[in-house]
């Protein structure tokens, strides 16, 4: 544990749960209820807000935006341009989830034009972020076929160039500026056998830099962390992967600062 990132974490989780912040989620069909539920018993409020003829001026309203491209149609495209567009007119931050963005053009496609609206955060598994660094990676579909440290190098090149943060999750979470850079340990490994995890965590990702946009790695460690922590827990009691989704949904609920910051294994690099 680092005690100084681990503190700032677990001061950016009270604060984040003081706040409630409101979270426009423009996420994937099979994401959004677990998402929604996610967002609930972490502390924030979600908003599925997806169409063009409103999402650019819900994004104005909400206290940050994610974006998630799982389930791709031309309309849901334009609510997503419509919402980036419109968060950084006014101020707001807003996460890129790139799900199986190299899979076909259509998504290569969206992923390059929402990059060109730079995102704060882009958060994706190992696979997606060596793709978006340019590299060559193993991925099928949406499930990763690369170790998270082989995205290590890809993820500060894309930070950099993107002027964003990215986090690269798996076994163990690893998070860049492109200088600064650390390792969150914790979870389970049931976690990747439950359908929405990776989706559900990006909308927290928004709703920790929703309050601290001006500390956005900061937050993308505690949203990391506040996952990891939970993650940790909810497998001591869990019977499989169903089992596992209850008490990591109560987990969520139930986790005071003293267990985030005395579990929080935090390693910075």
């Amino acid at each position: 544990m680092t005690t100084d990132l681990s503190q700032t974490a677990t001061d950016l989780f009270e604060r984040m749960r003081a706040t409630n912040p409101l979270v426009q989620c423009i996420t994937n069909y099979v994401a959004m209820n677990y998402a929604a539920n996610v967002l609930l018993a972490a502390g924030a409020s979600p908003a599925m807000v997806h169409t063009p003829e409103e999402s650019g001026e819900f994004s104005s309203i909400a206290s940050a935006l994610t974006v998630n491209i799982g389930t791709l149609s031309p309309n849901w495209v334009d609510g997503m341009i419509a919402a980036a567009k419109s968060a950084n007119d006014a101020g707001k931050p807003w996460v890129l989830d790139p799900v199986a963005h190299f899979a076909t053009g259509y998504r290569r496609e969206t992923v390059a034009n929402l990059l060109k609206l730079r995102p704060t955060v882009i958060r994706g598994n190992a696979s997606e972020i060596i793709a978006l660094g340019g590299g060559q990676s193993a991925g099928q579909g949406v499930d990763s076929g690369d170790p998270v440290e082989q995205a290590e190098d890809a993820a500060r090149t894309l930070a950099a160039a993107q002027n964003a943060i990215v986090a690269v999750t798996g076994e163990v979470d690893y998070v860049t500026n492109g200088t600064r850079s650390v390792r969150i340990a914790g979870g389970s490994d049931l976690m990747p056998k439950i359908t929405a995890m990776g989706c559900a965590l990006t909308t927290l990702v928004g709703a920790y830099v929703a309050i601290a946009p001006d500390q956005a790695f900061e937050a993308t460690v505690a949203a990391l962390t506040n996952f990891a922590v939970t993650g940790e827990i909810a497998a001591k009691t869990a019977q499989g992967p169903a089992s596992f989704m209850t008490a990591f949904v109560d987990g969520l609920h139930n986790l005071d600062a003293g267990t985030f910051n005395t579990t929080a294994r935090i390693e910075v690099l």
